[in-house]
Formats: C-alpha cells, sequence, structure tokens
C-alpha cells in the first residue's frame, strides 16, 4: 500500500513499518530516495522520516536545533540531529546548548539548504547489522522568522510529549497526571478537545509556491508518550513553540525564547482557570503585533524571491520531460534470452567508441559485465587481443594505464544467482574525467571531447546521461559538466546507492580524441599531438554553446570599451610587481586593464571578462585555457618563469595558432635570476625540493634552464615551474611589440581563411610528335567549382608528370589554367599527369583523377 506523501515508486507494508521499491523506479526517485544495503548483504528498508526545521532572525535566538527522526521496525524513535548553522560562533552556541539538554547523536558537519542530509541511525536489534545509513531529503529553510515547518502527511504520526501541555511553567502540573485527548495537564487543563497544533507546509506545483495551513489535533498522551517524553525535545515540542508555550527543560525551568518574558507568569488553577498579570498581556499583544508585522514582511520577500528564482530557472533550462520508465519484466527476459549487444568503430584502443545494448555493472566488484545470450553480438570480436591493453580508452589521454576499459563476460543464465538487476532507462554515456580539479584538463581532456562525441550520434546530446567511473569526487568545476546535458551526471560512488547490480539498456563507451591538440609527455616529452585533426572553428562553436549556458554574452564590453586582462594568481607563481605592470600596459597601448582570478571570481564572470578582452596577459597556468573564449583579433601574452623554456611548454600557443582561432600569441620567458623567488621549503609537489640530497638541490638550483623530461614529477621542472616572478616590463613590451604592431583588439572573421579549393575539372591532355626525339605534351582543366564563390588572394595548379614505369615524378607549379610541356617529353610514351588547384599558396586541394598520356 502506498503512504501518502511518499515517492510514487515507494510501498509499504500494511503495518506500516518497511518500505520497499517498485521496479519501475526512475533514476531521479531512486537518487531522492535510495537504498542502502547492509554489510551483511541484506536489504534495509528506508523507515519513515520527519524533519523539522527552525530558523532564526536577526536577534532572536531559538533554543531548537534541527531535528531529524527516523522509526525503527518496532515503533520507537531513534532520533539523530543536524544544526542549521548560521555563523560559527552561532554553531558553537547552539552545539553546546543542544549537548547539555539532549544525549542525541550529533554530526560535526552542517548540512547546506538544499541538499540531501545523511543521519546515522544507531543499532537496530533484529535486523543483524550494526549500523544503517538513511538518506534524509531536506525541507526548504523557512526564512527569516523561527516558525517550525514540518510536511502534514508526516505530522501526523507524531505523538505528543507530556512537556508539551499547557501547564509547563509550573512544576507541579508537568507533574500530573497523564494529559487529556486536549493536551491539558490534570483535571480542568484547557478543554477537552485541547489546543491544537498548527503547521505550516509547503508545496511547489507548476513552479509555483502554496501554502496550505493545516489543522492537526495531538493524539492522547498514554504511559507510551511518557516513554517518548524521555527523549528530550521531541518533535511535538518544537511544534508546541508555534502555540507560544516553550516546552520545559528537564528541571522543569522553561527554555530561553522569544515568547518567554519574566514579566508574564502563565499557570494552571485547579480547576483549570487562568491567571495572568497585567503585564503579561500587554507583553503578550506587543509581541503578537511585532510577530505579525515581521511575518508578513517576511512572507513577502520569501514569494518574491521564490518568483525571481523561478523565473531565473525558465530562462536558463527548459522544463523537464516526464521521467523515463522501462518495463522492468519485458527488459529482464530480454537480457536473460538475448544478451548483451556491443558494436564498436575503430580498428585501435586509442581510436575506439563501442555502442552497447544490455551492458551490466556490478556496483560491487566495480566491473561492467558482458552476458552472453543467444542473440549477443561482439564486434570486433578480438578474444584476447581485447586485453592487449584493453577494449578502448575511457579518457581523451593516449594510451594511459588508468584509463582502460574492458569488461568481463558471464553467461545470461548466471543472472539466477545474482543480485536482482536495476536497468537504467536513460541512455548512457560512460567515460573518465583525466583531472577535474585542473581548469586545462577539464576543458581539453573533458569537456571538448564529450561536447562533441554527444552530436557524434543522432539526439545524444538531449537524451544521454553523463556516468563519470573514473571514481574522482566532483572535483572543482562540477558545475561545468552538467552544462553538457539537461541530465544531471552521476559519479561512481553514487551507483552503489542505485543497486548492487546496474544494467543499462543503451550505452555509448569512451570518447572522441579529434578535438585534442596536445599529449602530455607520457611516452616521450610533452608537446602538440603529431595529427592535430581539430581548428579553431569547432572551438569557436564550443565556446559560443558555454556562453549560452553561463548566460554571458559578448554583445558589448562589459566595461564599455577596449581593455588587457592580467591573470592574477593568489597562491603560487606570482606576478610580484603586478601593480607596475597594470600601469606600464595601459599606458603604452592606451587601454584600461583589469585583473581576474579564477579563485576571487565566479567562472561565468571571468568568461565575461575574457571574451571581451583584446588583450589576455597571464603566468603560465591552467587559467589560459580561457583563451577559446577571446574574440577573434585578440592577442594571448604568456609568462613563462626563470629557467622554463617556452618552447618545451606549448599547449596555449597551440590552441591560440589552430586555424581559425584568429588569435595572436606572444611569449615572455624571464631571464634574469635576481627577478625571481624560489620555493625550496615547500612540498615537492609545489615546488620543494628540501627531500632531495644536497648534491641534486645544488645542481638544481644552478641550472639554467629545464632540460626536455616526462611527465610528471621531474623536481627540477616543478622547482622552477611554482617560482613568483618579477617581470622585466621593458623586454615584455618590446617582445609584445614584435606580434602587435598597432592597437589590439577584436575584428571580423575572414570567411575565406582556411577554405580549401575543390578538384580541377574537365582536365584533359594532347599530345603531339614532332619528330624521331622530340614531342609535345599540352594539358589543359577548368577552375574548381567553388572558386567562383570565393574571394581568393592567390590561386595557383600544381601539375606532376611521371613516366609510365618510373618512380619519380617532375613539379610544376602554374598561374594559367592550360600548359604545353615541351622538356623531357618523349615520343610514343606513356605518361601519368596528375593536376591539383592550391589556394594562397599554404591550402591544397585534391588531385584530379590521373590522366593517362601517348605521344
Amino acid at each position: 500500500m502506498r503512504n501518502r506523501g511518499e515517492s510514487p515508486c515507494a510501498y509499504s507494508s500494511p503495518n506500516g513499518e518497511t518500505k520497499s521499491y517498485s521496479q519501475e523506479c526512475s533514476l531521479e526517485e531512486r537518487l531522492a530516495h535510495p537504498k542502502e544495503y547492509k554489510p551483511c548483504g541484506q536489504m534495509v528498508s528506508q523507515a519513515p522520516l520527519v524533519t523539522v526545521e527552525l530558523q532564526r532572525d536577526g536577534e532572536l535566538q531559538t533554543p531548537y536545533p534541527t531535528l531529524f527522526a527516523a522509526r525503527d521496525p518496532r515503533g520507537t524513535w531513534a532520533p539523530s540531529s543536524r544544526y542549521t548553522l548560521q555563523t560559527l560562533q552561532e554553531g558553537r552556541e547552539l552545539h553546546q546548548d543542544f549537548h547539555n539538554r539532549t544525549n542525541l547523536t550529533r554530526s560535526k558537519t552542517a548540512p547546506l539548504r538544499g541538499e540531501t542530509t545523511t543521519s546515522r541511525v544507531p543499532r537496530i536489534e533484529g535486523l543483524g547489522c550494526s549500523w544503517r545509513q538513511t538518506t534524509i531529503p531536506r525541507i526548504p529553510l523557512t526564512k527569516g522568522w523561527f516558525w517550525p515547518r514540518v510536511r502534514a502527511a508526516e505530522l501526523a504520526s507524531l505523538r505528543t510529549c507530556t512537556g508539551c501541555r499547557a501547564g509547563l511553567a509550573s512544576q507541579a502540573g508537568a507533574r500530573r497526571a497523564p494529559a487529556s485527548p486536549g493536551g491539558g495537564g490534570g483535571g480542568g487543563g484547557v478543554g477537552a478537545a485541547g489546543p491544537a497544533l498548527h503547521a505550516w507546509s509547503s508545496r511547489a506545483r507548476g513552479g509555483v509556491r502554496r501554502r496550505q495551513r493545516r489543522l492537526i489535533q495531538p493524539k492522547p498522551t498514554t504511559r507510551r508518550a511518557h516513554r517518548d517524553a524521555s527523549t528530550p525535545r521531541s518533535l511535538a515540542c518544537g511544534l508546541q513553540a508555534f502555540a507560544d508555550r516553550p516546552c520545559a527543560r528537564r528541571d522543569g525551568s522553561s527554555p530561553p525564547g522569544p515568547w518567554h518574558s519574566p514579566g508574564a507568569v502563565l499557570s494552571l488553577g485547579p480547576r483549570g482557570g487562568i491567571r495572568m498579570h497585567l503585564s503579561a498581556v500587554f507583553n503578550a499583544l506587543l509581541v503578537s503585533v511585532l510577530a505579525a508585522v515581521l511575518w508578513k514582511h517576511v512572507r513577502l520577500r520569501e514569494h518574491a524571491a521564490a518568483l525571481e528564482e523561478e523565473l531565473a530557472l525558465g530562462r536558463q533550462a527548459p522544463e523537464p520531460g516526464p521521467a523515463l520508465r522501462i518495463d522492468y519484466p519485458r527488459a529482464l527476459q530480454t537480457l536473460m534470452e538475448g544478451g548483451t549487444h556491443m558494436v564498436c568503430t575503430g580498428r585501435t584502443h586509442t581510436d575506439r567508441l563501442c555502442r552497447f545494448e544490455w551492458l551490466c555493472y556490478s556496483s560491487e566488484a566495480e566491473e561492467f559485465i558482458f552476458f552472453h545470450g543467444n542473440a549477443s553480438v561482439m564486434l570486433p570480436n578480438l578474444g584476447s587481443r581485447r586485453f592487449q591493453p584493453a577494449l578502448l580508452d575511457l579518457s581523451t589521454v593516449e594510451d594511459h594505464n588508468t584509463q582502460y576499459f574492458n569488461f568481463v563476460e558471464l553467461p545470461a543464465a548466471a543472472l539466477r544467482f545474482m543480485p536482482k538487476p536495476v536497468f537504467v532507462p536513460d541512455v548512457a554515456l560512460l567515460a573518465n574525467r583525466f583531472n577535474p580539479d585542473n581548469l586545462m584538463h577539464v576543458f581539453h581532456d573533458d569537456l571538448l571531447p564529450l561536447f562533441y562525441t554527444l552530436r557524434q550520434f543522432p539526439g545524444l546530446a538531449h537524451e544521454a546521461r553523463l556516468f563519470f567511473m573514473e571514481g574522482w569526487s566532483e572535483g572543482a568545476h562540477f558545475e561545468l559538466y552538467k552544462l553538457l546535458s539537461p541530465k544531471q551526471p552521476l559519479l561512481r560512488a553514487q551507483l552503489k546507492t542505485l543497486g548492487r547490480l546496474l544494467c543499462f539498456s543503451h550505452a555509448f563507451v569512451g570518447l572522441s580524441k579529434v578535438t585534442t591538440w596536445y599529449q602530455y609527455g607520457f611516452v616521450q616529452p610533452q608537446g602538440p599531438k603529431a595529427n592535430v585533426l581539430v581548428s579553431g572553428n569547432e572551438i569557436r562553436q564550443f565556446a559560443r554553446f558555454m556562453m549560452e549556458k553561463l548566460n554571458v554574452s559578448r554583445a558589448g564590453a562589459p566595461l564599455g570599451e577596449d581593455y588587457i586582462l592580467v591573470f592574477s594568481r593568489t597562491q603560487n607563481r606570482l606576478i610580484l610587481n603586478e601593480a607596475e605592470l597594470l600601469l606600464a600596459l595601459a599606458q603604452e597601448f592606451q587601454m584600461k586593464t583589469v585583473t581576474v582570478s579564477l579563485e576571487d571570481h565566479a567562472f561565468a564572470d571571468v568568461v565575461r571578462l575574457v571574451g571581451n578582452a583584446s588583450m589576455l596577459v597571464s603566468m603560465h597556468g591552467a587559467q589560459l585555457v580561457t583563451a577559446l573564449f577571446l574574440p577573434r583579433g585578440a592577442t594571448v601574452v604568456e609568462l613563462f618563469p626563470y629557467a622554463v623554456n617556452p618552447d618545451h611548454y606549448t599547449p596555449y600557443k597551440t590552441l591560440a595558432t589552430l586555424p581559425g582561432m584568429d588569435l595572436q600569441y606572444v611569449a615572455w620567458r624571464n631571464m634574469m635570476p635576481e627577478n625571481t623567488v624560489t620555493h625550496p621549503e615547500r612540498p615537492w609537489d609545489q615546488g620543494g625540493i628540501a627531500h632531495l640530497d644536497r648534491a641534486e638541490q645544488a645542481r638544481i638550483l644552478q641550472s639554467r634552464e629545464v632540460p626536455r623530461h616526462l611527465c610528471c614529477r621531474n623536481p627540477e621542472w616543478l622547482f622552477r615551474i611554482y617560482q613568483d616572478t618579477k617581470v622585466d616590463i621593458p623586454s615584455l613590451i618590446q617582445t609584445i611589440r614584435r606580434v602587435v604592431k598597432g592597437r589590439p583588439g577584436p575584428r571580423k572573421q575572414k570567411w575565406t581563411v582556411g577554405l580549401y579549393p575543390g578538384k580541377v575539372r574537365d582536365a584533359r591532355c594532347q599530345a603531339s610528335v614532332q619528330g624521331a626525339s622530340e614531342a609535345r605534351l599540352t594539358v589543359s582543366w577548368q577552375i574548381p567549382w567553388n572558386l567562383k564563390y570565393l574571394k581568393v588572394r592567390e590561386v595557383k595548379y600544381e601539375v606532376w608528370l611521371q613516366e609510365q614505369g618510373e618512380n619519380t615524378y617532375v613539379p610544376y607549379i602554374l598561374a594559367l589554367q592550360n600548359h604545353t610541356f615541351t622538356e623531357n617529353i618523349k615520343p610514343f610514351t606513356t605518361y601519368l599527369v596528375w593536376v591539383r588547384c592550391i589556394f594562397n599558396k599554404i591550402l591544397l586541394g585534391p588531385f584530379a583523377d590521373v590522366l593517362v598520356c601517348n605521344t
């Protein structure tokens, strides 16, 4: 039977004590309500959960922490606590106050609003395991005032505590007989009906928040309720604060709060009559008026903030579609009978991409599984060559032994003895991130390849969910990965919460490497790839997509005029005379200079500034990958510390000089050792060399250039690259002026740049014999078809002549569309002729079909 307020796919038993999931749960529902498995391998069902959150405002303090309670199968409450902290000092005070009054289990960290909160519940006897973990979805916090907010459907199952009766102020009243159904203490009380508990519940319907005030009558207090009251500050006590009746402490005293004033005394007589001093009446009226005004003000502010948030979300993302469902019995039958299907493209593991149907993953063994059934397909069927070294690379870093993908094989009949599979209905793209904490690796190795891999197959960009299998945490730039797909990416650690055996109905494995331009020196010293297949046009399309997702526009400079942007590093590799550098650049180029840093600015702000800059100046580092957002015609100036040769480390030079990027690149190197500050005392991964022997330290300190080396722990390279530098401004200005003759700035794109000619048309040859030893060969052709639509500065034609049977040929560069060859032309001989067109001396077109000419 389904309980009210539960997920549509969560079902409980009739007694309400256990909970399980139907097999048609969507992935989002499983993530929102995950199940954990006990160490002993048996399933632990999630207990009903109740959440109460209380918030402070201004100088008002609340003694009530945030409580979470989970009920075990025996019906008793096993609460644990989490705090909603505004400041560190408030957290210490609240922690100490709560520790003095309770003995509940506390967590050392405070959850953020809107995130999932995890609490550990003590041992539950009879389940066979020492602990279980439950994940509790947070209820949105009330802004401003500290009214308790609970889910009304869950509140109905709460029991009132004896400390919440109206006679709390008097210890004698609190120790009377068990409460009446109305919650009063003793004979007369407040009345048979008793005071009602009010709760505010908020729900979202179609993006509009609706609030409904619910009236909930507390249940009669029984001996069981007295036993529950041994847990101090029960949830019902927190709710009673709404009715202006603070709960009593263990010693019978009332806690401090806005409703408790020394001048207001509330007590119950023998007949239940209420006596109040006159000052208490005025205090109560004053508090009520102030509370009403503040409540109205806070409600209006919250409503306005909610509308603004909904509007912003509506601008950035489309409405999510319905959750995908899968026919579980049919999917299970298909897997058990048909097995797994695999079809791959690419000849080697470094350029291979594979498409799977019913590929499975064991979250316990952390292995992918290929089930062999009656209709299984495995192309290519490599046999043991699949392990030499792997089927494919999961990342775009070629042939790295930590990035390999493979699977184990099992017969489909083995499913009968394995955990029940959980089918993932989403189309999955499985890949590895190489280094999610480094911005260069994030863009070059992950985001660009993911962007074009998703567009390599129709519809994949709008349907796929990204699964990152390398085992890293989210990393510093995880929000950028979320921009690539409308569905939330998942990490390998999160798959364990979905099930022990996951099966993907459709999965693509691997990433396209065609957009990468640099290799990091694992096999040979780092440098550009031998065969770069990407141009600036593809990179600029990706940059335009990212700017749209980040809500960044190039329409007008953000500062109102052209400017030079200088990246300021705050931790290492510092520019020691940064202020002097900014002034010198401004004076030399008569432009405004601006600084930006990844540590102090949101990434969208960094992109906005880079996207409209005329020149970008930075020390060598990962932040220079943002040059891909620069407008055409801008200049990239890369600064290198002492003893670091710019020709040996060129990822950003290669990016800036790609055809179609249209950027100017300048490299400057510090040549004066007195202008550098070294840090030999730092840890080794930050350039320290104190761990080396004295002879090696002395050699490194005396070296004048880091030799070529492999990645990634060369101590001399790390020592030099983490130096701080005082820039020699005259030499820097001179270096920039060698490349930038005038005023730097964006320019419009010239579409003819980088466009190649087509084949020449109607190529013909005609031969004539002049005598026994002389002959003439005339070759003619028509211009390429696309030339008539282009404006090309220079057009040339290349003709190759080869005597049949010979291994050599004679090339000719011609300006006209016909030519008569007489030199070295033999009579009664067969010649092979090739012709092609060349634009601007460097853009070589294809050869036309070979001509066979007989003299």
